[in-house]
């Protein structure tokens, strides 16, 4: 008895969250199809014109603009951030520096310090 092994494949917006770019912005025909796995590490190995662009210019999507802007999602959201940003955007928000911003970097640096500490203990601990 054979088995015959089924292509792995994704919705478009599962690929686009992997390749971290906003689906939107993506080309008709990636947004339309579906993407197999080997595509997928296809254009993370060597991502075409379109894909390049995105990554570096954008619109980026939320995890990228809270990951550029050194905040979390939840931060984004509570500053009134919902919809995509470029590059460009990005860049000038960190050049302004609002208040918010700044604020929502503490608790950023807050909560990556709390992390170490109970990973800390709990290393501690199981030792």
């Amino acid at each position: 008895m054979t088995s015959h092994q089924s292509t792995q494949t994704m919705k478009p917006a599962t690929a686009a969250k992997k390749l971290g770019v906003y689906l939107e912005a993506t080309p008709a025909e990636f947004r339309e199809g579906v993407v197999s796995r080997a595509e997928l590490n296809e254009l993370q190995a060597n991502p075409p014109q379109w894909l390049q662009d995105l990554r570096l210019n954008g619109p980026h999507p939320r995890p990228v603009v809270a990951a550029k802007l050194g905040v979390s999602i939840a931060g984004l959201a509570r500053a009134g951030v919902t919809e995509p940003l470029t590059t460009e955007q990005i860049e000038a928000l960190k050049q302004e520096g609002p208040e918010w911003l700044l604020r929502e970097r503490a608790t950023q640096a807050e909560v990556r310090k709390e992390s170490v500490r109970i990973k800390k203990k709990n290393a501690e601990r199981q030792a």
